[in-house]
């Protein structure tokens, strides 16, 4: 009880924390049934507590495969992330701000940028909404727009 008073557990993680309190996995399983029964477990509350957490820093891919990591399954992730999609670019925008505050120099910056924001698990779409083009040709727009004219 006192690991639930704590913060919401997948059934994975609760496993895997009292597995060295039981004798065996069937008094373990024993417990979480009854815990899920009353309310108190569920991964899907889980899922939407640690979707929220960490949408702060994080795109929908990295927070999908953190929770499929902690043993939520593949649709109880995909419904938790799907809520995180819309605020997408806003949160990536904020991500990349606070950790450049100023567009790419050159190419390899630039890369450099895309690949921050990659590992923080956002889209290439998304990526590139938001990392700016080049210092020099800030005042020029956005270069891909016009390629085709």
């Amino acid at each position: 009880m006192q690991l639930l008073v704590r913060r919401e557990h997948s059934r994975q993680e609760l496993a895997q924390k009292l597995a060295k309190h039981a004798e065996t996995a069937e008094e373990i399983e024993i417990v979480l049934d009854e815990l899920a029964k009353r309310g108190m477990l569920s991964d899907a509350r889980f899922a939407e507590m640690r979707t929220h957490i960490l949408a702060k820093k994080f795109g929908a891919s990295r927070i999908a495969q953190d929770l499929r990591a902690r043993g939520v399954s593949d649709e109880l992730a995909d419904k938790a992330v799907d809520s995180t999609r819309s605020s997408e670019i806003e949160r990536a925008r904020a991500a990349w701000t606070k950790r450049f505050r100023a567009p790419p120099a050159n190419a390899l910056e630039k890369a450099k940028q895309m690949r921050f924001l990659q590992g923080r698990g956002f889209s290439f779409d998304t990526i590139r909404a938001v990392v700016p083009a080049k210092s020099s040709a800030a005042g020029d727009g956005d270069d891909d727009a016009g390629a085709g004219e």
